[in-house]
């Protein structure tokens, strides 16, 4: 159902947001930041984010920032894949962003015209009409929570009064974050669309960079062999060869791995296959009505390995 839902992300309309919650901490993984600790939500506990996925510029962060937006703009750079909230004195709160694509198509500013805790999700009755095979189930509304694609939190850019569909959110899939993604706009780590979301105003600008302006501020990027955008650099590319080699290796032991599981399966069915045909002669059964090995022999049948 997850990924059903993940795929409904390009056509989302959000509804009505959730009481004011309360928020406490469990005790998190010894490696895992405190900020990025499991952490209670009103009624929803929001797991740790595992420590695999707090790579490069994935964790927030209080970085140095030369940009000349205002304190309070929010800067969003699809090709870094990083969001910054601007704060005084030259500094900024970095966000790591999984982009989707929405957010890659979004060109132009705007700003913060509405915010919604736990967002919900109701398909538009054409929608239902045309796709009941996605969106009849969810007819009458998704809630938010944490199989809500949207995640935690949502900010909604607004331009001239009117809502654009581009959103900053949450997520339920960690492991997009630092990637691109096939559907949706901006996400973040639930831990981290609260944290922005409780420091964000209403009103506050967005910028959503061009590439001139990304390669400008934060030099070039590229995805490394596994999605993830990291500066395009000779080290960067030289370990994309080798880190493509090792996939490939790796790939292509998990194919032999099965093809070896599936020969000696198949080896293995045809033993039982002359076992139970020889018990019937012995036992004179005819061998169209010979019962199976396990019927004959009183053994559980084997489980297949893996």
């Amino acid at each position: 159902m997850l990924i059903r839902l993940t795929a409904l992300l390009a056509l989302l309309g959000l509804a009505a947001c959730a009481d004011a919650p309360s928020r406490e901490t469990t005790p998190p993984p010894a490696d895992v930041p405190a900020h990025y600790q499991a952490v209670q939500d009103g009624a929803y506990l929001i797991p740790a984010v595992e420590p695999l996925h707090l790579f490069g510029t994935n964790p927030r962060a209080e970085v140095a920032y030369a940009g000349t937006e205002e304190p309070g703009t929010i800067v969003v750079d699809t090709y870094a894949r990083v969001l910054y909230h601007v704060q005084e004195g030259g500094k900024a709160t970095r966000y790591g962003i999984a982009v989707g694509r929405e957010g890659i198509s979004f060109r132009g500013n705007g700003y913060v015209g509405r915010k919604q805790e736990w967002p919900s999700w109701t398909p538009t009755a054409n929608m239902v009409r045309t796709r009941p095979d996605l969106y009849a189930e969810f007819a009458g509304g998704l809630p938010g929570g944490l199989d809500n694609p949207l995640g935690a939190r949502a900010l909604y850019l607004y331009r001239g009064g009117r809502d654009t569909m581009f959103r900053i959110h949450g997520t339920i899939d960690n492991a997009s974050i630092g990637r691109a993604t096939s559907a949706g706009c901006i996400r973040l780590f639930n831990q981290d669309a609260i944290h922005l979301f409780d420091n964000a105003e209403i009103g506050d600008r967005i910028v959503v960079r061009t590439l001139e302006q990304s390669l400008a501020a934060e030099g070039p990027y590229m995805d490394d062999a596994y999605g993830r955008a990291v500066p395009d650099t000779p080290q960067n590319r030289a370990q994309f060869q080798a880190d493509q080699i090792a996939i490939a290796e790796a790939e292509a032991q998990r194919v032999e791995n099965e093809r070896i599981a599936a020969a000696e399966a198949a080896e293995q069915a045809e033993r039982d296959e002359r076992r139970r045909l020889r018990i019937c002669r012995n036992r004179g059964i005819d061998e169209s009505e010979c019962p199976t090995l396990p019927e004959l022999t009183g053994e559980a049948a084997a489980v297949p390995a893996g």
